[in-house]
């Protein structure tokens, strides 16, 4: 039976529940090294303006470690560490206060060390993430499965040597490259865990490929319920993966408070220069979260009408826009003005 997000098993980071609800929660990783504490923080905090729930930094060494409680006393929202291979650098990392602890219990050594990290994180109530990715599957499995069924598998090993510490405070991923084999995964995992599932398409590329896979990955997942919190990852700072999870979060129907921003492709009809204006208007919106419909549109031959839904939107002539409201011109305005029109009709 699939358990979704709404019944999974919910864990705490620094105050933050993480599943059994519908809530979704969004972040993204740091990709500053983590020593250098005050560029990170400034980072972190960027991120959490926008709108990051919590976010994941890198622990590559003991200087990356030791930087925690600075890092922590420097920011405001949880953190995640993410950690490879070595288990003193968790333990290290899990008493200077970070919030949750990303590891492959595969890699971080024998059941004796992996004992020990889970017994401090259950000591401090530290959530585990286990992140399984489909570049690194554990190579004692079946050679004959799908790579979903293979990531399945991998973090299935995993679940089990926590719960055999009786270790339950956990989050799972099974992140792959390719879209299909991710999505069947987390299904094949909505289906065995009841743990919460984080969501994400691992090197998914630069903006333009990055935005398609990860929508394409995540969106069937997240209409049918399935994932508590998600990253977009991309070949960008973490500021565009925050933005474009809140958009596609917001699209989707499961983030109410953001703007609904429409404009036209343009085609040979348009006589104004709407491609810069629908950016402005867009990032004006974005900027000051204003969670309106707003539409920008080519030509008022389809504009009031395709837009009519909308609270305020503009439609281009010649040199010229029209102003309207819920589909209702109200003026004309020249094409200078447009900009600072809307802002004045949101404004008010």
């Amino acid at each position: 039976m699939m358990t979704l997000r709404k019944d999974t098993r919910p864990v705490t980071l620094g105050g933050l529940r993480l599943g059994g609800q519908e809530r979704i929660l969004i972040q993204s990783m740091c990709n500053i090294k983590t020593a250098k504490t005050g560029e990170v923080a400034a980072q972190i905090n960027r991120c959490a303006a926008l709108g990051a729930d919590l976010m994941r930094v890198s622990i590559l060494d003991d200087e990356d470690a030791d930087s925690i409680p600075a890092l922590k006393a420097a920011t405001s929202i949880p953190l995640v560490a993410d950690i490879h291979f070595r288990a003193d650098l968790a333990l290290k990392v899990i008493a200077g206060g970070i919030d949750a602890v990303r590891i492959n219990p595969g890699n971080i050594g024998d059941e004796s060390k992996i004992k020990a990290v889970l017994d401090a994180a259950k000591a401090k109530h530290i959530p585990i993430r286990i992140g399984v990715n489909g570049g690194s599957l554990d190579a004692s499995l079946d050679p004959n499965l799908t790579r979903g069924e293979a990531l399945i598998a991998s973090a299935k090993k995993h679940v089990a040597i926590c719960e055999k510490f009786d270790f339950h405070d956990l989050v799972i991923s099974l992140k792959g490259s390719s879209v299909k084999e991710t999505v069947d995964a987390y299904r094949l995992a909505a289906e065995a865990f009841p743990y919460p599932l984080h969501l994400g398409i691992t090197e998914a590329g630069p903006m333009e490929t990055g935005l398609i896979r990860s929508a394409a990955g995540l969106s069937p997942l997240l209409l049918e319920g399935i994932g508590d919190t998600i990253r977009i990852s991309l070949s960008e700072d973490p500021e565009e993966e925050v933005k474009a999870a809140k958009r596609l979060l917001h699209d989707l129907g499961l983030y109410p408070n953001f703007p609904t921003f429409i404009s036209c492709p343009t085609c040979g009809r348009t006589e104004v220069d709407l491609l810069p204006l629908a950016k402005k208007v867009r990032a004006y919106l974005e900027d000051h979260n204003i969670a309106k419909t707003v539409a920008v549109m080519g030509c008022v031959v389809n504009g009031p009408g395709e837009a009519k839904h909308a609270d305020v939107g503009i439609a281009g002539g010649k040199g010229h826009f029209v102003l309207f409201k819920k589909g209702q011109i109200v003026k004309t305005i020249s094409e200078e003005e447009a900009f600072a029109t809307i802002v004045e009709a949101l404004e008010k």
